[in-house]
């Protein structure tokens, strides 16, 4: 986690490098919270994990959390799914793609901004929703 006096202006950071970082915070939410729930072994857990972090499966989760986003959260979301390259993952739709840049910005922006609560209180929402699902 960066240090609380950073001289970094998050609002300043391009959606690409938040997702960046996003992607990494969601990964690693993903497999602490299958290793501490499941027995599986490494290759199931990679399985179930890829079905969380998946373009489809972020963009899925996407449309789940917007309701009970904020305004500011949804703003970042917004500038996510506008600043998505044109390339897109090899399983994945172009709207799928951006969706899932705009998740992972959502969860960048957060985690700089030191706000680890609200990423928990996201993250345990996901989880309540999908785990049954993605873990099958």
């Amino acid at each position: 986690m960066l240090p609380e006096n950073h001289n970094c202006d998050v609002r300043e950071l391009s959606p690409v490098a938040l997702a960046f970082v996003g992607d990494g915070v969601y990964e690693v939410l993903v497999r602490q919270r299958l290793v501490i729930e499941t027995r599986l072994s490494p290759g199931k857990l990679h399985s179930r994990a890829v079905k969380f972090v998946s373009a489809a499966g972020q963009s899925q989760i996407l449309e789940f959390l917007m309701p009970m986003l904020t305004e500011e959260e949804q703003a970042v979301v917004q500038r996510g799914k506008n600043s998505s390259k044109a390339s897109v993952a090899k399983h994945a739709t172009p709207q799928q793609y951006r969706a899932s840049t705009a998740f992972e910005s959502l969860l960048g922006w957060l985690y700089l901004q030191h706000r680890q609560e609200r990423i928990t209180e996201l993250f345990e929402l996901i989880w309540k929703e999908y785990s049954e699902q993605f873990l099958a």
